[in-house]
């Protein structure tokens, strides 16, 4: 059987192409659906445009592609802005594509679940505009929660400012409570961009990035050096995904400061997240 799934973020729209149980491939376009929504709470038409466009490029590959099955679903910008049913609208009438906006704890809840798949452990996701945190034992989600900050929202609020990025993260980490000790994995474009960087990833390799261990010296030294560069000095860095130079500082730091909260010293980084979640999860009805 073969499955696509897109996933709509904050910072990019990323396809799964999904068959006999494994993941195919994956391909993300960086549209930026939560820019500036964390200073005006909508959506801007042209975010919700090109958005759109990725989502119907991508919809034209899976259907090429002969996916029997297509779903997409978004994230914290469609859920936070005050306009996400008019950018849930906009794809309906430009694609004929219901997109399925997911709360903050099913964002959580996929994302263990496609990093571990049913496995026991924990999984931290630094997103866009937003960061989850979970934890499963024997089967069962016992810990679930979702940070209304993220690395494109940090930008917006903080710019580059170190101190006041502290702050902000501070004043919302509370917002897990007691998290439960288990291992824990890291998935989503902060962490593997990390690893990137780290090994000087010229050409992106996934099979060389799931795995890797991250320490968080090594992250809040990365943070520190990204945040104190220009961007031009960010771009020219060997692994450096471009689309994503602005936004990796804040994102790295908040990363690290969630590892500090839960007692983490190093973290195993996961491939695989919650579009893999989205898709098992799927299969269950079918």
């Amino acid at each position: 059987m073969k499955i696509s799934a897109i996933d709509v973020g904050s910072n990019s729209v990323r396809l799964l192409l999904w068959a006999d149980g494994r993941t195919v491939c994956k391909k993300l376009k960086t549209t930026r659906l939560g820019e500036g929504l964390s200073l005006t709470g909508k959506i801007t038409k042209t975010a919700i445009e090109r958005t759109a466009d990725a989502i119907a490029d991508f919809q034209r590959e899976a259907v090429g592609w002969g996916a029997e099955h297509l779903y997409v679903f978004a994230t914290a910008a469609a859920r936070r802005a005050e306009n996400g049913s008019e950018f849930v609208r906009f794809v309906r009438q430009r694609c004929g594509i219901d997109v399925d906006v997911i709360s903050g704890e099913c964002e959580a809840e996929l994302g263990l679940l496609g990093a571990l798949e049913g496995k026991d452990g924990g999984m931290i996701d630094v997103g866009g505009a937003s960061s989850e945190v979970t934890v499963g034992k024997g089967g069962k989600i016992v810990y679930a929660s979702s940070m209304d900050l993220g690395a494109v929202r940090l930008k917006d609020l903080c710019g580059d400012d170190r101190r006041s990025i502290l702050e902000k993260i501070e004043n919302e980490i509370h917002v897990y409570g007691s998290v439960p000790q288990t291992d824990f994995v890291a998935v989503g474009g902060t962490a593997t961009s990390v690893v990137a960087l780290d090994k000087k990833m010229v050409v992106y390799e996934p099979d060389a990035v799931h795995g890797s261990v991250l320490d968080i010296d090594r992250i809040i030294g990365w943070a520190d050096r990204l945040l104190s560069m220009t961007q031009e000095e960010r771009i020219a860095l060997p692994g450096m995904d471009p689309a994503r130079a602005d936004i990796l500082g804040g994102g790295a730091l908040l990363l690290a400061k969630i590892m500090q909260y839960i007692g983490l010293t190093e973290i195993v980084v996961s491939e695989k997240d919650n579009l893999e979640g989205y898709v098992l999860s799927k299969l269950r009805d079918l």
